[in-house]
């Protein structure tokens, strides 16, 4: 019996890598860009290559995907990245790497410690705009790490120590010092090269309390010398020129709040608003706000005065909805709504288990609290309290648009007997890191399961 002949199919593609048989299609290897050795293959009439096979089906699966597979944790990086740049895809083995999907919050374990060089711990930590890479100040030294975190370099600022550090664009870093005027744009590829400083036209030697970003704007807490007044700048983050100015607060007595400087700032993409946010402590306690800004038509949409536990540190998350606390006093964690903001309930919903606690109580003194995705990251001493939220049904004719109960869950980590406290985290790709007192180093967090070997 004579059966017909299975036309071949020209766009399937069968590779010899090291031995091993691979097929896939010309499309799948054209991803790889016109220059990439890969795109090249798709159009050789013998397609073997001597390299390694195992290696290969990972980069193969990243460009069918965008995503590293499980069993790319047996991989050394150092391994992935040589033949990333032989097949000349390293930019997606990037990509891949610093995916935040690939964060898995309730599975993060501590893959490495990244040294720093001198005697000075950490004072701010800014990740990469790529995602997975990081930039350290140190005393007067900003030491920055790639993607891969095994190359970094380091240059010397003219500040005794960065408190506030912000990359604008890749390799151009935005920094800024509490006793030290003007917030200094600084390019890491030309050794550290100034090139420009930016300073509150107003006030002369004006310091720097907080730096943010949008896409479009690059916003900066200014305070005075003499620490009675202060501003918030807003400028073209592509020209860096000033386009307006926000939140300005003069102090005209004794005790008036009004002066308080902000000293964290977040853009709030999905409402098209800036949050500010300073604290003071004197001897009658702690008090603060929380302000929420429309930076293009200069109103203020909402203020939250903090009186009574008093934020220790504020965050919003956008995939949340809510803007987050830890309370100066009671150590412990709360949210409001974001679409609570302009009502005429400022109340904060506690996480844990509110108690009444005396204004002598410090328990939120130095906990950190930071979101990144679908999660809320509260430093609690030398520990880590992960908050989630608990996706509940509606009740009878109950509708999205209403504001209901909502309900957090706590997961706690990282807290081992003799390590230091936690005094900074931050996130990007997949990955957590985090910075502790008097340590000169960081940890980096990130799931074995979604990484490669460090």
């Amino acid at each position: 019996m004579n059966f017909p002949a299975i036309a071949h199919d020209s766009n399937v593609v069968t590779i010899n890598v090291g031995g091993r048989i691979f097929q896939t299609t010309k499309q799948t290897l054209t991803l790889g860009g016109a220059d990439s050795f890969l795109s090249k293959l798709a159009t050789e009439s013998t397609r073997f290559v001597d390299r390694d096979p195992g290696l290969f089906s990972v980069l193969l699966y990243i460009l069918r995907t965008g995503n590293l597979p499980a069993r790319s944790s047996s991989f050394d990086v150092r391994d992935l990245i040589e033949e990333s740049r032989y097949y000349g895809i390293e930019s997606f083995l990037i990509d891949s790497l610093s995916n935040p999907s690939q964060f898995e919050a309730f599975d993060l374990r501590k893959s490495r410690i990244l040294p720093l060089n001198g005697r000075d711990p950490p004072s701010t930590i800014a990740p990469t705009s790529n995602g997975g890479g990081l930039h350290v100040a140190h005393g007067s030294k900003i030491t920055s790490f790639d993607w891969s975190l095994r190359w970094k370099s380091t240059v010397l600022t003219n500040f005794s120590a960065v408190d506030s550090l912000l990359e604008i664009s890749p390799g151009v870093l935005a920094a800024g010092a509490t006793d030290f005027p003007g917030l200094q744009i600084i390019d890491l590829e030309n050794g550290g090269f100034v090139r420009t400083t930016l300073n509150w036209d107003k006030v002369a030697s004006s310091t720097v309390q907080a730096i943010g970003s949008s896409s479009e704007f690059l916003f900066t807490s200014f305070e005075s010398s003499r620490r009675n007044s202060n501003s918030i700048m807003v400028y073209d983050i592509s020209t860096l020129l000033p386009v307006l100015e926000l939140d300005h607060c003069d102090i005209y007595g004794a005790g008036s709040d009004s002066a308080i400087p902000s000293t964290k700032l977040r853009w709030i993409q999905s409402c098209n608003l800036l949050m500010v946010s300073g604290s003071h402590a004197s001897p009658s306690g702690v008090s603060g706000h929380v302000r929420f800004w429309d930076a293009r038509s200069r109103n203020m949409v909402c203020e939250i005065r903090e009186t009574q536990d008093c934020f220790a540190d504020v965050t919003v998350s956008e995939n949340l909805s809510a803007v987050f606390k830890v309370g100066v006093t009671s150590g412990e964690v709360f949210y409001r709504d974001l679409r609570s903001l302009g009502g005429k309930d400022h109340s904060w919903t506690c996480l844990g288990e509110e108690k009444k606690r005396t204004l002598n109580e410090r328990k939120g003194v130095g906990c950190k609290i930071e979101s990144y995705g679908n999660h809320v990251f509260c430093s609690k001493g030398n520990g880590i309290e992960l908050w989630s939220e608990v996706i509940t049904g509606l009740v009878g004719n109950a509708s999205r648009d209403v504001l209901e109960e909502r309900v957090f869950r706590k997961n706690s980590f990282a807290a081992v007997s003799g390590e230091n406290k936690i005094t900074g985290l931050a996130f990007g790709g997949s990955r957590m890191f985090v910075t502790r007192k008097d340590q000169q180093s960081i940890e980096v967090w990130q799931s074995p399961s979604r990484g490669v070997s460090m």
